[in-house]
């Protein structure tokens, strides 16, 4: 099995910064394309970006192309999601997601993961 654990949430001003981590654990061997998402209270779960196996490929939606930016270290088995410009739309609790699929690509859509982390949460005041 493999646990997925989020760090680095935390209270920022709007403009301000902040680095998620995603440690992985367990059979990460079995880990591929590595996503974030995030869950703005009263609203479904949304894809905020994705990273491929070889970090070689990576995605973002439109809302945070340009002030998001996502990074993986395989050798310490860790997902990075810098945000930078945050905006109080952007509160919400963040999710890593890992995809156990042997593949070279990315994933999009929420049921194309297999494993989740348990959640951040990441407010923005104004």
């Amino acid at each position: 099995q493999v646990q997925l654990v989020e760090s680095g949430g935390g209270l920022v001003q709007a403009g301000g910064s902040l680095r998620l981590s995603c440690a992985a654990s367990g059979r990460t061997f079995n880990i591929y394309a590595m996503g974030w998402f995030r869950q703005a209270p009263g609203k479904e779960r949304e894809f905020v970006g994705a990273i491929s196996r070889s970090a070689g490929m990576t995605y973002y939606v439109d809302s945070v192309k340009g002030r998001f930016s996502i990074s993986r270290d395989n050798a310490k088995n860790t997902v990075y999601l810098q945000m930078n410009s945050l905006k109080p739309e952007d509160t919400a609790v963040y999710y890593c997601a890992g995809d156990s699929r042997n593949w070279a690509g990315i994933r999009l859509k929420r049921y194309e993961y297999d494993y989740w982390g348990q959640g951040t949460q990441v407010t923005v005041s104004s």
